[in-house]
Formats: C-alpha cells, sequence, structure tokens
C-alpha cells in the first residue's frame, strides 16, 4: 500500500519559505505592514483573498521570498489542501508559526493546514511506471495538533488506498490480509471465518451472496483493548465487487464497483485511529467480504434466505446484497450489547442521488446519539445529513414468502428502506449508527484528490473520542 503522505510534513529547516495566511476582513491591515515593495507586487499580479489563493513575492535574487495565501472568509478548512501540489518543489512554513498569529485563521489553522496539506498530496501510484511527481513539503506548524494529523492522515490513506486497488489485487482474501496488518501492528486478536465454515458457524447470507466467487466469501472479525472497557463495534461492508449478480448491472453502473468495499475500508482506517490513539475501549471490527459474482450457484431473484437472527428473506433484487451481508454481521454484533455500534456501507444509490456524493447519510433513533455525532461531524469538516427511519416507510419492504424481502418493488424512498432492513437485524434499544456513504470523490479538490475517500471516519472517531475518552 502507498505509504502515508506525512514525509509531506517536516521538521523547520533554514531555507523554509513563510507562507502568510491572510483572511479577507485582515487583509489590508496586513498588508499595510509589509515593504512597498510586496505591495507592489501583490497589487500587480491582483492577488485576492479568496479561500485557497496564493501569490509568490519573489526576493531580491528572483527567488521566493514569500507566499501569501488567502483564507477567505477564514472558515475553509481545506485552503492548504493543494499547495503541496501547486508549489514548487521546497520546504514551506507557516508565517509566525501560522494559528492565532495569522491574519485572521483560527486557533485549529496549524493543525488544519497540515491535515490538509497531506491529504492534499496524496497520490494513488501503485500501478504507475513513473514516480510520483515532486511534492512541496510544510514544516510542522507550531501548535499543530501531530499526533492526530498523524493518525487521520495514515487512516484516510489505508482506506483510500483500498478502495483505490483494482477487484483483481481486492478481492476477499487481499481484504482480509490488509486487516490482519492492521491487526498485527496493533496486537488485535482477528478471527476469519471462510467459505463453507460460514454455513457451519451461521452466516448463511454472508456465504450466499459471496459463493459465486473463485474467492470463497468470509467473515473478518478482530478485537482489541480492555475486555472490561466500553464496547464499541464497527461492521463495515466488503463487497469487493459488485457485479449486480444475476440482477446485472449494465456496464457504466458496474464501473466503480471496487468501491463497494468503501464501508470496509473506511471502519479499518477508523479502527487504526482508535487504537493508534489508545482509545479505552474494547474494539470490535467485523467486516464480511465477499464479491457478488454471476456463476451457476449463484443466489436467484425470488430465494428466499434464512439470515444468522433466523428471519427469513425474499430476494427481491441480487443488486441488494450489501444489506444481506450486513444482516448477518449486525446480528452477531448486537449480541456483544456494544455501548456504540456503528455500520458503514456504500448501501444506495438513493443517498447518492438524494444527498449527493459529499453528504453521506446518517440515520440514527437516538436524538442525543445523533446530535453529539453531527457536532463532531462539523468539528472535524467531516459532513453528515441525517435521514429518517420512517418506520412506515417499513410495509415497502414487506414479503408475501417471506419474513422480509431485501429490496420491495417500490420506486421511493430507497435508502431509507435499506436502513429500515438493517434495523430489523438491530433490533431495539441499541445505541446504532448507520452510515450510507459513497466512499469516493469524483472529481479532484483541496485536499480531497478523485478515487476513493473515507467519508464520515474523521467524524465518527471524533464522537467516539468524545463518548469514551482519550485514554
Amino acid at each position: 500500500m502507498t505509504p502515508p503522505p506525512l514525509d509531506l510534513l517536516i521538521a523547520s529547516q533554514k531555507n523554509d519559505v513563510p507562507i502568510h495566511a491572510v483572511s479577507g476582513e485582515k487583509y489590508e491591515a496586513w498588508l499595510a505592514g509589509q515593504t512597498p515593495r510586496i505591495r507592489s507586487w501583490l497589487a500587480a499580479v491582483n492577488f485576492k483573498t479568496d479561500a485557497g489563493a496564493t501569490a509568490a513575492v519573489p526576493g531580491d535574487d528572483g527567488a521566493f521570498a514569500m507566499v501569501v495565501l488567502g483564507l477567505g472568509r477564514g472558515d475553509d478548512p481545506w485552503v492548504t489542501g493543494r499547495l503541496a501540489i501547486d508549489l514548487p518543489k521546497g520546504n514551506y512554513r507557516l508565517a509566525s508559526g501560522g494559528g492565532s498569529s495569522a491574519a485572521g485563521a483560527t486557533a485549529a489553522f496549524p493543525t488544519w493546514a497540515a491535515l490538509a496539506w497531506a491529504l492534499g498530496g496524496y497520490s494513488f501510484a501503485r500501478y504507475k511506471s513513473d514516480p510520483t511527481p515532486p511534492r512541496a513539503t510544510l514544516a510542522w506548524p507550531e501548535g499543530c495538533d501531530r499526533a492526530y494529523v498523524e493518525q487521520a492522515v495514515t487512516a484516510s490513506t489505508l482506506a483510500r488506498d483500498l478502495i483505490n486497488t483494482p477487484a483483481a489485487d481486492m478481492l476477499p482474501d487481499a481484504l482480509e490480509e490488509a486487516a490482519r496488518t492492521l491487526a498485527r501492528l496493533h496486537g488485535a486478536q482477528i478471527a476469519v471465518i471462510t467459505g463453507e465454515a460460514l454455513l457451519a458457524q451461521n452466516y448463511p447470507m454472508i456465504h450466499a451472496v459471496g459463493r459465486a466467487s473463485a474467492v470463497a466469501p468470509r467473515l473478518i472479525d478482530f478485537s482489541w483493548g480492555g475486555a472490561s472497557a466500553p464496547r464499541v463495534t464497527l461492521v463495515g461492508k466488503g463487497v469487493c465487487f459488485d457485479t449486480g449478480g444475476l440482477d446485472l448491472k449494465s456496464a457504466s453502473g458496474m464501473a466503480l464497483m471496487k468501491k463497494d468495499m468503501g464501508g470496509a475500508a473506511t471502519v479499518l482506517g477508523l479502527a487504526h485511529m482508535i487504537m493508534a490513539a489508545r482509545l479505552p475501549v474494547r474494539l470490535r471490527v467485523l467486516v464480511p467480504a465477499v464479491e457478488n459474482a454471476v456463476a451457476g450457484n449463484a443466489f436467484r431473484p425470488g430465494d428466499v434466505l434464512k439470515t444468522r437472527k433466523g428471519i427469513t428473506v425474499e430476494i427481491g433484487n441480487t443488486d441488494a446484497e450489501g444489506r444481506l451481508v450486513l444482516a448477518d454481521a449486525l446480528t452477531a454484533a448486537v449480541a456483544d450489547e456494544p455501548s456504540l455500534l456503528v455500520d458503514c456501507a456504500t448501501l444506495t444509490g438513493a443517498c447518492r442521488t438524494a444527498l449527493g456524493p459529499d453528504l453521506p447519510g446518517l440515520f440514527v433513533e437516538d436524538d442525543a446519539l445523533a446530535a453529539d455525532l453531527l457536532a463532531a461531524a462539523t468539528a472535524a469538516h467531516d459532513p453528515l445529513w441525517r435521514l429518517p427511519l420512517f418506520q412506515p416507510y417499513r410495509k415497502m419492504i414487506d414479503s408475501k414468502v417471506a419474513d422480509i424481502n431485501n429490496a420491495g418493488d417500490s420506486p421511493f424512498a430507497g435508502a431509507i428502506t435499506a436502513a429500515l432492513f438493517l434495523k430489523e437485524f438491530v433490533g431495539a434499544g441499541v445505541p446504532w449508527v448507520h452510515i450510507d456513504s459513497y466512499a469516493w470523490n469524483p472529481t479532484d479538490r483541496p485536499g480531497r484528490p478523485a478515487g476513493g475517500e473515507a467519508l464520515a471516519q474523521r467524524a465518527l472517531f471524533g464522537l467516539i473520542q468524545a463518548r469514551f475518552g482519550a485514554g
């Protein structure tokens, strides 16, 4: 996997080029304190303080003397998110340490400047013949929460790499190896149930969805932390490639289906953050890892499958497979009576249609839990949007021949009915969060290059850290 781009953040050097970060509100006052030459240069290049705008100011020898960075209104955390690739190779530093002494920046600016710089310098180059192009480096800013930046960048890189890797190299066996590597790194205990053993140990839905693949389905299950600590369980949808099954997707619909294990990638990165921060929790991670393939033994529309919980499911559509594998994993998760249960999944196109690629849908019954998570999302600049678990829509997935249908025949409220399907396997009284995520950046933006993305990862870490303490 790609080394995290933390090498873009280094110790201060003698030849660091200062970056002066200035908001629109503070620009004139800051400019008044500069030399006439600097003022003339910035006027000549018509510099504006729009968020992320830059102007390189030469010194007497023609080399960079400084970079002026616009902060806009001072509320955009991603203003440094393109600088690692846009600035010429060299080392830079935030003038005056950034933060409260930067003109118009918030106290959190040093941390976000470092985080955005590194995340924006990420490049998935596993299959490139040429090396990654040179990147500019930033001296660790004064006042930066370095531990958090290191944890978040490493977690994001892990998730991005897993999502970006083509399915030929990221089927259930490879996803298992990634989980084993993470478990070894942190001394976690890991167990994997594979193939026919899934039937013997009562995970029939995971087996049914993955049995048509040449690579056996499996349930990855690892635990970390003290046995008496509050139990936090993460469940990630690990559909390593989704053809749609016998309800075959179109070519365009299948094009990005290497990312259908984005939920698993997100929770593995989140698990790294939790373990690296040594949060005082008993962490459990469950990843049902499958390929939804087409073969003679594939499950069919109209089949009735039994679940680990004993609920019978009529298959209305084989392309609604993610909720099936999650159902068995969630049933196993609730048996431990966790203090917090989170599942992340690239579950429905309906959620993307409603909210677009940047806003994962959040489903949670507990209003206090929802408020805490939304507050953490705002603080982490990792947005979520709450959608309702509207119980009257449950009838849309009724079945005439089984207890429930995995898809139903209504064209409406697909994200909600998928969440209601999962709720059947969580039951009542469990502090449960369901995240329906796209896990992908369709375009390049500062700090968020096109490709796989760990949406909601930092938000969830903030929630868990706030609820269960930093240790």
